[in-house]
């Protein structure tokens, strides 16, 4: 494993992805970011080695490097999913990669249901924790040691700081942030009415089908993260609706222009 990634690190580098000073995986239907910064070098994912492919259709599959006031930037825009048929590793390689080109910290945004009734369709919620309830974790096999220790520590998976940051982003623009745990199924299906319910009473605040093998990957190597939750379908078994993709989409792009504020905002003023 550490061989392609150190393949995979020479390579980007070798084609002007240089010093980035933040990571950004962007979810489901969340990829207009990219319109916001100065773009400088972008690669298909079929065209990295030893990079997976996203095969999920509102998923774009392209890494960009670009910048954004005085920060670079690397951002993935689009992620890998278990549903895929990919394995926890192959899930979060990237995120080992963008740590040995040199990222300091790491954000990350996906497309969830909202379990806790407060939160309506394009809300926006921080994660605080998490929950795993995926069949498995990128940390199983034989330990990396160059980029982490065996059992690293979980109590603060998303940084404290950063976290704080993004409250006063969203205070400054007047943007309701909600702050909550978020729960990781396999999917591709949407939950039942029962499996709400269960979700729920363990728990969490949202659902969604990504992002926590790539936070347990981040703490590992040490690096910070935060993470913002856009929901985009309400899931209350008592009053549940048919799943309908476009709306699922329309939220998703309704939400995503307070989520960008939030990021740009984040990478301008954070301190590094």
């Amino acid at each position: 494993m550490m061989e392609k990634i150190k393949e995979t690190v020479q390579f980007l580098k070798d084609n002007g992805f240089t010093n980035p000073d933040i990571g950004i995986v962007l979810g489901s239907g969340l990829g207009k970011f990219a319109e916001r910064i100065e773009v400088v070098r972008e690669l298909e994912y079929d065209h990295i080695p030893n990079f997976p492919i996203s095969t999920v259709e509102f998923h774009r599959g392209k890494l960009i490097y670009g910048r954004l006031g005085d920060r670079n930037l690397m951002l993935m825009q689009g992620r890998f999913h278990y549903y895929e048929g990919y394995s926890f590793q192959q899930l979060t390689f990237p995120v080992r990669v963008m740590k040995l080109l040199g990222i300091k910290y790491l954000l990350l945004s996906n497309a969830c249901g909202a379990l806790n009734p407060k939160m309506k369709k394009a809300s926006l919620m921080l994660i605080d924790d998490h929950i795993n309830l995926l069949p498995g974790n990128p940390l199983i096999g034989k330990n990396l040691d160059e980029m982490g220790p065996r059992f690293p520590d979980m109590s603060q998976p998303y940084n404290l700081e950063m976290n704080r940051k993004f409250h006063q982003i969203a205070d400054i623009n007047q943007i309701e942030l909600f702050e909550g745990v978020y729960v990781a199924v396999p999917g591709p299906n949407l939950e039942t009415r029962a499996e709400y319910r269960f979700l729920r009473g363990i728990g969490a605040d949202v659902v969604g089908m990504s992002t926590v093998p790539e936070v347990i990957v981040a703490n590992q190597i040490g690096l910070p993260c935060a993470a913002i939750s856009v929901v985009t379908d309400e899931c209350d078994p008592d009053h549940l609706e048919v799943a309908n993709i476009n709306d699922i989409l329309a939220n998703a792009a309704k939400a995503e222009i307070k989520l960008n504020q939030l990021f740009e905002g984040f990478i301008r003023g954070y301190e590094i």
